[in-house]
């Protein structure tokens, strides 16, 4: 059923009643008495603020304009120093200059309305440029800067580590709240610039002193707005729960405790969410068992510690700290699956034949207790023959080799239907006792990391399958194709270095065209670089209130279930699924609103977490090349500017070697064929190349390089 103002937003909409002033706008749409104009007038206000209409002063009135009728575009402000910014908008495809004079009161990182004027020297091959009409939503409402003032000065200012936000924040005396000259502080905005005044604020948090061990770290976090602490009544929420397993909680329970149930984690993991057992049946079928914590026993729907959870939407990691997404009584105490200790869970039971065909399955509320906590570390050794670790899990050596022998099935299983392995290294960032980096390392990846992985995977389709098949509402992953345009670029770029690949007829995109590709590449100098290529032009996954398939692993059905502890929307599905079990669809209808809200928050928690561990990463990348200024090193060219190369080291550490410092020469810019062309050499992505380290920016975390 429509609000009110949404049938206001129809009539405009169908009778074209764009460009009216008020006065003529209020009665087409039939406003008679003061109650009927002042009511509207309320629908009009609000669909402004939102975005859906333009209001624009005109010859001392007000005239509302519907955006598209007069070029104006949602999109976000990326500003510059200068004064001038960019306009982003999904819809255009094109980045947008928004000169000084026509930015208004928009700041860096706002959501605006911004008229575009398409036609602006586009013969010339000029950008488009643009001005912005209404501000939708305030990008910083805190920032994160240096607090500095004269001696018994009767105000400050912030000057914001965000260099894109442009202005710095004045602080009056009173509202200091104890910051002292040259903290780092969180800054709280509480009115935005006018003309010729900066914005200004109230010290919300002092971080402390610059020098302090781990401050650039903890002040990208706060940039984010991310915390470690929980508020109070969420702490006083956790103790109150009842860790205790009761005959009641038993009772509709099967109980596995009996069972041979292990957990493999990383050597420093404390959350342990998933264990895994496995037997064979006599008719040489795997009966694959998968354990997870039953979070949803303890976060119950709407308590303080479920509404945290969705604030939080997942756990976020840092080399010196976890942010987590439940405070740490449940996430490493009684929902974590700890060695040798009595737990709730959801069990998912699959008999998969020597195919690697889910024959059977079956999802149920669970008890366990897993009889041991193994590493990756000690899963690797014991497979590869160490006679020390294998006496000593003399027990499960046997159940860990079968296990070996399902993971090359699954595998095969997946890659014969077209699903992509991307093989992007990661690296682990080791810090010292003064939170300085000391080691930078590629992540090992074992035979005991992909059992895991393709255990998890395969769980994460049989739920969703189910549950689709079931029509539930529910919280699917989802991987759409990529755009035919990205698609396009992608395969240029194979062809362009040599690698071969059949297209099928209709020219539609497969994975197993891009998973021909990548083994084409495999033992080519070039694999990394195809690989970020390839992840580059796929979309982005995301959580999604239907089923829209996943492209990167080429399966109909797929869902994140296996991580309640971190991750909110596998928590979100562990409720519907209890539900859905204990009751059918008879409770079903309750969960279609929240489960659109869930999918939406978590895609957005998701990407601001993936984005804060980066800039983290790259700040601790920046420092640790900074020691080693001078010094040269092989890498791979694994970005291609108009204005210079990027190379990537062996470490991961990527840094820009500028156009300038190139050889001199006259070089052209071949953005289709990843190029950059002088007359005496041609630099393409995916080069060898050996490098000096010329300097860093630790502030702006940038590396820049020299040719060897």
């Amino acid at each position: 059923m429509l609000s009110f103002k949404d049938k206001i937003y129809e009539i405009i909409t169908e009778n074209n009643l764009s460009g009216l002033n008020r006065s003529n706008l209020l009665k087409h749409l039939g406003a008679k008495s003061v109650f009927e104009k002042k009511n509207i007038g309320i629908a009009l206000d609000e669909l402004v603020k939102e975005g859906l209409l333009v209001e624009q002063v005109s010859k001392k009135e007000i005239k509302y304009h519907l955006p598209k009728k007069i070029n104006a575009y949602k999109g976000k402000i990326q500003g510059n120093k200068k004064g001038f910014g960019f306009f982003i908008s999904q819809e255009l495809g094109e980045d947008v200059f928004i000169p000084a004079r026509f930015m208004g009161k928009a700041e860096h990182g706002d959501t605006v309305l911004a008229k575009v004027n398409k036609n602006k020297n586009r013969e010339e091959g000029n950008s488009l440029e643009g001005e912005v009409v209404s501000i939708l939503e305030r990008g910083f409402k805190k920032v994160v800067g240096v607090f500095w003032t004269r001696q018994n000065s009767a105000f400050g200012f912030v000057t914001p580590d965000e260099g894109k936000y442009f202005h710095d924040i004045f602080i009056p005396l009173e509202k200091f709240n104890g910051a002292q000259n040259g903290q780092k502080v969180v800054a709280e905005i509480t009115s935005y610039p006018e003309k010729g005044k900066n914005p200004e604020g109230k010290i919300s948090e002092v971080l402390g002193n610059i020098d302090e061990k781990g401050m650039e770290i903890l002040s990208i976090i706060r940039s984010y707005n991310l915390y470690e602490e929980f508020p109070e009544e969420v702490l006083k929420n956790a103790q109150k729960v009842n860790v205790s397993i009761t005959p009641q909680d038993l009772s509709k329970r099967q109980d596995f405790r009996d069972w041979q149930i292990i957990t493999i984690d990383g050597e420093d993991a404390k959350d342990l969410d998933d264990a895994i057992s496995l037997q064979i049946d006599k008719d040489g079928h795997y009966l694959l068992g998968v354990h997870i914590a039953d979070v949803s026993h303890y976060v119950t729907a709407h308590s303080m510690l479920d509404k945290e959870a969705f604030k939080r939407g997942t756990s976020v990691y840092f080399p010196d700290r976890v942010l987590p997404m439940l405070p740490r009584e449940l996430s490493n105490g009684i929902c974590s699956l700890n060695e040798n200790e009595d737990r709730l869970t959801l069990s998912v039971l699959m008999e998969i034949d020597d195919q690697g065909k889910v024959v059977g399955s079956e999802i149920t509320q669970s008890v366990i207790n897993s009889k041991a906590k193994m590493t990756y570390d000690k899963v690797n050794k014991i497979l590869q023959g160490s006679e020390s670790l294998t006496e000593k899990y003399a027990a499960i050596v046997p159940m860990l080799k079968n296990m070996e022998k399902l993971m090359y099935i699954l595998n095969q299983k997946r890659r014969e239907r077209g699903s992509i392995d991307f093989e992007i290294p990661e690296s682990k960032i080791l810090l010292d006792a003064h939170g300085k980096v000391k080691e930078i390392m590629p992540y090992p990846r074992g035979v005991s990391h992909r059992m895991i992985e393709e255990f998890m995977l395969v769980t994460n389709e049989t739920i969703a399958e189910t549950m689709f098949h079931a029509q539930v509402p529910f919280v699917y992953r989802v991987h759409e194709d990529p755009s035919e345009e990205k698609a396009a670029t992608m395969l240029a770029f194979a062809q362009g270095v040599g690698l071969k690949f059949k297209m099928n007829k209709s020219g539609v995109l497969y994975p197993k065209t891009v998973q021909q590709i990548l083994e084409q590449a495999q033992d080519k100098p070039i694999y990394n670089v195809i690989n970020k290529i390839m992840l580059r032009s796929m979309s982005k996954a995301r959580y999604y209130q239907e089923n829209l398939g996943h492209f990167g692993l080429a399966t109909r059905f797929y869902c994140h279930f296996t991580s309640p502890i971190r991750r909110y929307p596998d928590l979100v599905i562990h409720r519907i699924i209890k539900d859905f079990v204990q009751n059918g669809l008879s409770n079903s209808k309750k969960y279609e609103k929240f489960v659109e809200e869930a999918s939406t928050m978590s895609s957005e928690r998701e990407r601001l977490a993936e984005n804060a561990e980066r800039e983290v990463d790259d700040l601790l990348k920046a420092e640790f090349m900074s020691n080693h200024i001078g010094e040269k090193y092989p890498g791979i060219i694994s970005g291609v500017t108009e204005f210079g190369i990027f190379v990537e080291l062996e470490n991961t550490c990527e840094g820009l070697i500028r156009l300038e410092n190139l050889p001199k020469d006259y070089y052209h810019y071949d953005e289709k064929n990843f190029s950059l062309s002088g007359k005496k050499i041609v630099y393409r992505l995916g080069d060898k190349m050996e490098i000096i380290v010329a300097s860093t920016d630790i502030a702006n975390k940038k590396i820049e390089f020299l040719p060897a």
